[in-house]
């Protein structure tokens, strides 16, 4: 026998005997075989359930009341009634309107503010407003800024369809009144007091008029 038949050979068994130490090494596959499922990822079956828990209660309301309270039952049927009412929205409000009404008051300015008095309000804050004018009196006020805002309590008259909100609020502004003369009758220019109110704000839900009027005032 030749040397190159010889050669031949050793290499067969050579790569006979890789090729056993491969098939041991990596296996084989017969026909389709399911891909092979990551250990560190669980399957489906074995993750855990997480329950969705659905139909709590409304944030916007329970942020300021209790919502099982008769207040907070009463803002759940105004925002059943009325899509685009928020409490948050609608405190924002009265907040702007504290101050707008309060300064109108004050100012006897009270034409810039009416739309936003019922007629009992108005009644009575031009009668304030006269006595004072007929006294030679005037009042000079800044408004500083709120230090609490809170609602009250809340209804819905089931036969009018009127809601009413109401609202406490406590106040810091600077008040001077002034005499005839100009001389200061009573206050301090520079002394920041606490003013608390609670006023009460309604609104015909039936109507197109989306405005809530100041319908009663008290402290």
């Amino acid at each position: 026998m030749g040397s190159s038949m010889i050669q031949l050979l050793v290499l067969a068994g050579i790569a006979v005997f890789l090729i056993l130490r491969l098939k041991n090494v990596l296996g084989t596959r017969d026909g389709f075989e399911k891909p092979r499922i990551d250990q560190a990822q669980p399957s489906q079956s074995q993750r855990p359930q997480l329950d969705v828990i659905e139909g709590g209660p409304d944030q916007d309301i329970a942020d300021y009341v209790d919502v099982d309270s008769e207040a907070g039952m009463a803002l759940a049927e105004v925002k059943a009634q009325d899509r685009s009412f928020t409490v948050q929205e609608f405190l924002g409000g009265a907040k702007g309107a504290y101050e707008m009404i309060l300064m109108a008051f004050e100012g006897g300015k009270l034409s810039d503010v009416e739309p936003f008095l019922s007629e009992d309000v108005m009644e009575s804050f031009v009668e304030v407003v006269a006595d004072r004018e007929d006294k030679g009196l005037t009042v000079e006020a800044k408004f500083i800024g709120l230090r609490e805002l809170a609602i009250h309590d809340a209804g819905l008259d089931p036969v009018t369809n009127t809601a009413e909100i109401t609202v406490k609020f406590i106040g810091e502004i600077t008040s001077v009144v002034r005499d005839a003369e100009g001389e200061i009758v009573e206050g301090d220019e520079k002394a920041i007091k606490r003013q608390k109110d609670i006023w009460t704000f309604a609104r015909d839900l039936g109507s197109d008029n989306p405005n809530w009027q100041l319908v009663a005032t008290g402290g």
